[in-house]
């Protein structure tokens, strides 16, 4: 069968699911924070290292992908992420039941779902790369624009089902989120994956690390991780100072609000980006989610604020699936190992930026608008690296060296 008679529409649809399911290992398990310390009396201080376990859990895995991916198959690995996040989202319903501590059961599971969505997020982006789809740049923001739609249906979803059946049923919940992963796993096992590059034609770890390219994009996804997640972190936060309203309308106005207008940049440019120069419309999205930085920072207004905050998602968008095209145009044999070092910065970026606003927000009397101006650097820093990149290598919409 040739690359032309193969189906990778369903190669599509099998990566598609795969960001939901990273979606629902991200999302699901805060929204029951305050049920498992009703429940199960587990303080605030030990639900805060489940987040980070989460976290620390993906960057490893971010970092082992870079040597054992291209020995394992990109099959297997795939697989075994559809694998690991169904039973750990499964397990949630169970295992805390079963030990005499459910807080380490809750610990398993998510460490279980985490090596999941750590291999999700590096082995999905190069198996869209590799299928000879046009227009890869507006491919990959479509294909990450999945993950804010996955971010929108678990707080939705989640939130109509709790209001209906009553908080008490979230075990079922958790089983009903577990089915998607697990049906995933059938089409990652008979889609089409082809190799992202020649055997023995990657570059390595060392090679990488001794590229100047290398290390602009590694800076460029850190931003794009710190830009992201610093704001979405603490989008809830703003959307109960600015409001006045329950948790769970504060969750629906707040991270909701940031994911849509998110996944409505990733889809636009998917649809239109193919017109569009990516880094100039990079570069003018790191303005705009600076400007909307400095909103949610100086406005007198509450409800300016969380304007700013909703208009933040869809400013970053482009950053994290652009970078990534960016820099698999410049290096295009950096293989798996660039995609999963690109993933570690992110991540990183994503552990720095919120710790940066939270630290400054308590050193300011617990100024939450203090310390999101400390995030600015990050879309300033974003910018600066995209127009060197430009000049750099005279990227323009051919994509030339």
């Amino acid at each position: 069968m040739t690359r032309k008679t193969k189906n990778y529409k369903k190669t599509q649809r099998a990566c598609y699911l795969g960001f939901v399911t990273q979606a629902i290992c991200a999302n699901f398990l805060p929204l029951l924070y305050i049920t498992f310390y009703n429940v199960y009396d587990i303080s605030f201080g030990k639900l805060a290292f489940v987040s980070t376990g989460f976290f620390i859990t993906q960057l490893v895995v971010d970092f082992l992908c870079a040597g054992i991916v291209d020995k394992l198959g990109y099959r297997a690995c795939v697989i075994a992420a559809e694998v690991t996040s169904g039973l750990g989202i499964a397990g949630l319903a169970v295992l805390p039941d079963l030990l005499s501590e459910p807080f380490y059961g809750i610990v398993v599971c998510v460490i279980i779902y985490a090596i999941g969505s750590g291999l999700t997020e590096v082995l999905v982006s190069p198996i869209v790369e590799a299928c000879p789809f046009e227009n890869k740049d507006t491919m990959m923001s479509l294909l990450h624009s999945f993950y804010c739609w996955g971010w929108v249906g678990v707080v939705l979803c989640s939130t109509i089902f709790f209001s209906v059946f009553g908080i008490e049923h979230w075990r079922i919940m958790a089983l009903i989120w577990s089915i998607i992963p697990l049906y995933n796993i059938y089409n990652f096992a008979t889609c089409p994956i082809e190799p992202l590059v020649k055997e023995g034609k990657s570059m390595t770890m060392l090679e990488l690390f001794k590229t100047k390219a290398f290390w602009i994009f590694i800076v460029l996804m850190i931003c794009a991780g710190s830009s992201e997640i610093a704001m979405a972190q603490w989008a809830s936060a703003f959307a109960e100072s600015a409001l006045n309203v329950s948790k769970t309308v504060g969750d629906l106005a707040g991270p909701c609000g940031f994911a849509i207008c998110m996944g409505i940049s990733r889809l636009l440019y998917g649809k239109f980006g193919g017109k569009v120069d990516l880094t100039i419309f990079m570069m003018a999205s790191g303005a705009m989610c600076l400007v909307c930085y400095l909103v949610a920072g100086l406005a007198g207004i509450p409800v300016v604020g969380l304007i700013g905050c909703a208009v933040c998602g869809f400013s970053v968008g482009i950053m994290w699936p652009g970078s990534i095209s960016i820099s698999s145009r410049v290096l295009p044999t950096g293989g798996t190992a660039l995609f999963a070092l690109l993933a570690l910065a992110g991540d990183l970026g994503g552990a720095i930026g919120p710790a940066i606003i939270g630290n400054v927000s308590q050193k300011a009397s617990n100024n939450l608008q203090a310390g999101v101006l400390a995030g600015i650097g990050f879309p300033i820093i974003l910018v600066l690296s995209v127009f060197y990149i430009r000049k750099k290598y005279k990227m323009k919409n051919k994509w030339s060296n």
